[in-house]
C-alpha cells in the first residue's frame, strides 16, 4: 500500500484495520502464551495499537477474547467451507461433513477457544462474553453443514454435528496433552466409517 493509498483511507478503513489488528494479536497472544499470560498491554503491543485505541472497541478483555474467537472462526471459514457441488454425493458425503467439521473445530481454532472456556469455568464475565459467541458459531456452522449435506434429515444431521463436535473437541484436548496423532487419525476414521454407515442408510 503506497504512502497516498494510506492517506486516502476513510475512518471506518482505519478502524476496521485496529480492530482486525487487535484480534489477530489476541489469537496469537492466546496460542503462543495462553489466557493468563495474556495482558492487554501484550495484546496493544503486538497490534501496534495503544491501550486507549483498543478500549474504543473492546470494553474489557473479556469482549476482546470472544470477539477474536468470532473473528478466527470467521476467517476459517471463509478459508475451508467448500462449494456443495465439490463434495462427492451419497454416503460419501458424510465423511466429508465430518472432515469440514474436523477442520473448523480443530488446530489453532481449537486451541484458542479451549483456553478461553478453561479460563471461563471461574471467570464469570468471561463466560458471559464466550456463550452467545460459541452458541452463533454453533447455529451458523450447522446451518452450512445442513447446505452441504444433501438429503440427510434433520435430526440425523443435527445428532452428527453434535457427536462430531463433541469427539473433535476431545481429540483436540488429545493434541493439547500432546497424545499420539496417528491414535487420533484412527479414530477419526473410525467414526466416519461409522457414522456414514449409520447416516447415509
Amino acid at each position: 500500500m503506497t504512502t497516498r493509498e494510506r492517506g486516502h483511507r476513510t475512518q471506518a478503513q482505519r478502524r476496521a484495520e485496529t480492530r482486525a489488528a487487535l484480534l489477530d494479536a489476541t489469537i496469537d497472544c492466546l496460542v503462543e502464551l495462553g489466557y493468563a499470560r495474556s495482558s492487554m498491554q501484550e495484546i496493544c503491543s503486538r497490534a501496534g495499537v495503544s491501550k486507549g485505541a483498543a478500549q474504543h472497541h473492546f470494553a474489557g478483555k473479556a469482549q476482546l477474547m470472544a470477539a477474536a474467537v468470532e473473528h478466527l472462526a470467521t476467517k476459517l471459514k471463509q478459508q475451508r467451507t467448500p462449494d456443495a457441488e465439490s463434495l462427492p454425493d451419497g454416503p460419501a458425503r458424510v465423511a466429508a461433513a465430518i472432515d469440514l467439521l474436523w477442520r473448523a473445530y480443530s488446530g489453532t481454532l481449537a486451541s484458542a477457544a479451549m483456553e478461553l472456556w478453561v479460563a471461563a469455568r471461574t471467570d464469570p464475565e468471561l463466560r458471559a462474553a464466550m456463550r452467545p459467541v460459541d452458541r452463533a458459531l454453533g447455529r451458523s456452522t450447522l446451518e452450512d453443514l445442513a447446505t452441504l449435506s444433501g438429503d440427510l434429515p434433520r435430526q440425523n444431521l443435527e445428532t452428527l454435528y453434535w457427536l462430531t463436535v463433541n469427539l473433535t473437541r476431545g481429540l483436540a484436548l488429545d493434541a493439547e496433552l500432546g497424545g499420539d496423532p496417528q491414535r487420533r487419525a484412527q479414530l477419526l476414521e473410525e467414526w466416519k466409517r461409522i457414522a456414514t454407515t449409520l447416516y447415509a442408510r
